[in-house]
Parts: structure tokens; sequence; C-alpha cells
């Protein structure tokens, strides 16, 4: 492995959170570097008003805000100028990440994160970088054919519009399939920055559990692939084999711009430390 690649793939990564989570923030705010990005989610049941006041928290404490945009979660074309007028008005407009969000019907007039996007409202309130999804290990309920042509198309609109932009990917266990969508992506013309999902450090119940919902692999082969014993189901883990077999493996020729994203499932301070941890092991390994 090359400690020094792996420390390039954690440098500026970026981070997660909820609506919910500012005091978490809070707590974590010395282990985290100054600049941050750090997502901040756009759940059912958290309104308006709480999403605004993480936004503006994520700002205060001087990290990044990146507010996501679920479209399928807009009730109204108001809805999304509310929201971005609240964002514009705080300055935490300048990034966001637009999804297609989870209902299976759409409660307004969004179907995918595309028709956001096409909507002309997020230049118009000051947006200037806007972040999309991949889906390396495919996605349950949605066609291959389908999540590379919706990939491809956002991509283009992003170029279109003239916004910066990147690609964060949802979270997996296996690096094989990580490397072999990066060059498929890049084959097809896709040169945005990506962004690699990776779980923070998490009970391995919660992280099978989430493993299932997003139909990434089974219990017997996410631990293979993962590096965790079925056998203690109470213990915590984290992604070190993910980011070292990753690492031994990239390729900035083949794979383009890559960093890493945490998902933290509401343990921010416990993700940073352990992104803190993992850098310092990996420099004491060069230095010895």
């Amino acid at each position: 492995m090359n400690p020094a690649l792996q420390d390039d793939l954690l440098d500026d990564f970026s981070l997660e959170m909820t609506g919910k989570d500012v005091p978490g923030l809070e707590a974590a705010r010395d282990s985290i570097p100054p600049g941050t990005r750090i997502n901040i989610t756009f759940l059912a049941g958290e309104d308006t008003a709480t999403r605004l006041t993480a936004a503006r928290a994520v700002k205060r404490l001087g990290f990044v805000p990146v507010p996501h945009i679920s479209a399928r979660r807009l009730p109204s074309r108001p809805a999304l100028e509310e929201f971005l007028a609240g964002l514009a008005a705080d300055g935490t407009a300048e990034n966001v990440f637009v999804v297609g969000g989870d209902p299976a019907r759409p409660e307004g007039p969004y179907e995918d994160a595309l028709a956001v996007l096409r909507t002309g409202l997020l230049r118009q309130h000051g947006v200037r970088h806007v972040g999309i999804t991949g889906y390396p290990e495919g996605h349950p309920g949605i066609a291959e054919r389908t999540l590379w042509s919706a990939l491809t198309e956002k991509a283009a609109a992003i170029g279109a519009e003239r916004f910066g932009g990147d690609v964060i990917t949802q979270f997996g266990f296996d690096v094989d399939p990580v490397l072999a969508w990066l060059e498929a992506l890049r084959t097809r013309g896709v040169h945005l920055p990506v962004r690699i999902g990776v779980p923070g450090p998490a009970g391995v119940r919660r992280l099978l559990g989430y493993a299932t919902r997003f139909g990434v692999g089974t219990s017997a082969s996410v631990a293979r692939k993962y590096g965790f014993s079925l056998t203690n189901l109470m213990g915590t883990t984290g992604p070190d084999r993910f980011l070292r077999t990753l690492a031994e493996r990239y390729d900035p020729a083949r794979h383009g711009t890559v960093k890493v994203h945490f998902y933290t499932f509401g343990g921010l301070r416990a993700t940073a430390e352990w992104i803190t941890g993992f850098r310092h092991a990996a420099t004491a390994g060069t230095r010895a």
C-alpha cells in the first residue's frame, strides 16, 4: 500500500449529518478540520426550519454546508423556492446536493434530481456547486441502465449550467465494484470528482441492517469483504480494510479524482476521531 496515496484519498474528506445533529457537530467541532464539507440530509419528518438551522450551524462552526434537496419529497415549486431563498438569505446556498429521494411516488412536481436541476432555480438562488448521486453496487429499485442514463444526464446538466460538481456514491463494503464503476463512469465521459461513500465506525448489527436495506450484499459477503466477524454482532467496526484496499488499487489515470465521504450515522465525533487515528497510523507506518 502507498500510505501517501491513502492520505491523499482522505485529504478533503466530507461528512454527513441530519438536521437534528447540530449538538453532535458542536461536540465534534475540534476534531474536524476547518473548511470540511458537511452534507445535511433532507429527511422526512424534518421541516425547512430545521434544515436551515443546521446549515447555519455548519457555517458558523467554520465548515462548508452542503444542504440536500430531495426531489421527490418536495411538495411544490414554491416549497423549493422557499428552501433555496432561505439558504440564500443565510449565505448557505453555494453548495447543494440534489438527490431523487426515497418516496415511491413524488410528493410534488419533481420526479427526480434532474427535474430539479432543470428548473433554473438553483442558479437564481446563488448555487455554484451541485453534488449528485452514484450507485457502484446498483439500486434495489432502479435498473442499472436507468441509473447510468440518469447520472450522465445530470452530469451534462451540471456542465451546461456551468456549475462545479461532484458525485457522492452510496456507501458500500466492497472495493471491486467501486473501482469497476469508476472506470465505467470515466468511459462514459463523466469526469466530475467522485466522493466514495463509506460508513463511519458503527455497530456491526447496524451496518448489516443498512447493507440489507440498500441491497449492497448479504451479511456473509459483507463480513468477508469488510473484515469483521458475524460472531460478534455487538461489536463496532470501521472502514479500515476498505480504505487500505482502495488506496492500494486506486489509479488516478483510470479512476479520476477521488475523495472519501463518510456516512456518520449520527456519530460525527466518533467518525472524525477515527479518521484522525487512521491517518496517524498510516503516517507512523510510513516513518517506520
